[in-house]
């Protein structure tokens, strides 16, 4: 059948929240699911919440209680975010929730709002963060097929949501096998005592700007690359750098540490091994040419896995933490012999390539979800 142009206020009933006074105890640690938009969006549906107002909270705010199924729209700051409740619930005014009228499906609305992200954040306003009003959110133009159409659509979807979750689920599972892995093998492998110097000899450069950075000439490891980098191993350097003159290159092999950070991220100090010949690195970032005693890549894991917290109390400073190597340098490792360390290593590179493999799928299924929101609605 034709799609019906319409409005959301056509389709649902647009309700807002409300937060109860917050000084007032009794209002909270009820049985009553109070939600924010941070919790909101990184699952289609949504069941308990971190906090719970009681009835007395209820009744005593402009919150409002949402029956099941109520599609929980997130009005402000991350403005589109939306995730279905499975319970009664209610929610603070950072949302403008849409209850479906009859004839509606709420599933389809939930798919109909992500094609609509563009109009919701174009429609908001404010200096501080953006907010859109429930008249705005109402006067917003859709298309809706009959009923029958919009169970198909939104069933079709579901099964590919279901899926996403399922590849999710597959890659953090192998991630925490990873962990599981390196600290079986830490508790019951024979361990020998090192510090940090005895890996091999450390190495930095200078600082590079922008100004430095060209499409040729020896490529470059910036520290920003670094500190976004969760893999144990950079298999890519996107950046190039011409100014090569006194600068020490680093090689296939070493264990790279950016220097500094700041406070909220020192868990983020990690090495990585490059996995190239040659590379120059930017500035604040220090390297160690390994010691061929020593294999790399378990360095690296172990260091991911079982030493970060370890070393990031050598880091000082107050606004931007710095970890030199001369702080480190006499930090105590715990480390199996090389034939031990080589046999983990190439266990947990098998499981990096099988990570790998299922990301790529995992994308390519959210590119296919993508593809259908867009073809399957007008």
């Amino acid at each position: 059948g034709e799609w019906e142009k319409t409005k959301f206020g056509d389709i649902a009933i647009v309700v807002g929240g409300g937060t109860p006074d917050t000084n007032t105890s009794q209002y909270w640690n009820g049985k009553i699911q109070w939600f924010t938009p941070s919790e909101i969006g990184r699952n289609k549906y949504v069941y308990n919440s971190v906090r719970t107002i009681s009835e007395e909270g209820l009744n005593k705010s402009s919150a409002k209680l949402l029956p099941i199924g109520t599609i929980l729209l997130s009005s402000r700051a991350t403005v589109g975010e939306c995730s279905i409740n499975k319970k009664e619930c209610t929610t603070n005014q950072g949302f403008q929730s849409l209850i479906p009228k009859e004839n509606i499906s709420n599933e389809f609305v939930y798919y109909l709002i992500q094609t609509k992200r563009k109009d919701l954040i174009r429609k908001s306003c404010g200096s501080t963060f953006l907010e859109i009003s429930a008249n705005e959110v109402r006067k917003i133009v859709v298309s809706i097929p009959t009923i029958k159409e919009q169970d198909k659509i939104a069933k079709l979807l579901s099964l590919l949501d279901e899926r996403i979750a399922t590849q999710n689920k597959i890659i953090e599972d192998l991630k925490k096998l990873k962990c599981a892995i390196i600290e079986k093998h830490f508790r019951q492998a024979k361990l020998h005592k090192y510090k940090i110097c005895d890996l091999g000899v450390p190495f930095s450069v200078g600082s590079l700007s922008k100004e430095d950075l060209s499409e040729e000439g020896h490529e470059c490891i910036l520290y920003g690359e670094l500190f976004t980098t969760y893999d144990c191993v950079i298999n890519e350097v996107k950046s190039h750098t011409n100014k090569i003159a006194n600068t020490t290159l680093s090689q296939k092999g070493d264990l790279l540490f950016p220097s500094s950070t700041t406070v909220d991220a020192v868990s983020l100090i990690s090495p990585s091994v490059i996995d190239m010949p040659n590379v120059i690195l930017g500035g604040d970032m220090f390297g160690i040419h390994i010691d061929k005693k020593f294999n790399a890549y378990y360095l690296s894991y172990y260091i991911n896995l079982i030493a970060r917290k370890k070393l990031a109390i050598y880091a000082k400073g107050s606004t931007i933490i710095h970890l030199h190597y001369k702080d480190i340098a006499k930090a105590q490792l715990l480390l199996p012999d090389l034939c031990e360390q080589d046999k983990i290593a190439k266990c947990m590179m098998a499981e990096d390539a099988k990570i790998k493999v299922e990301e790529q799928l995992l994308t390519k299924l959210e590119k296919q979800k993508q593809y259908l929101l867009r073809q399957m609605f007008i």
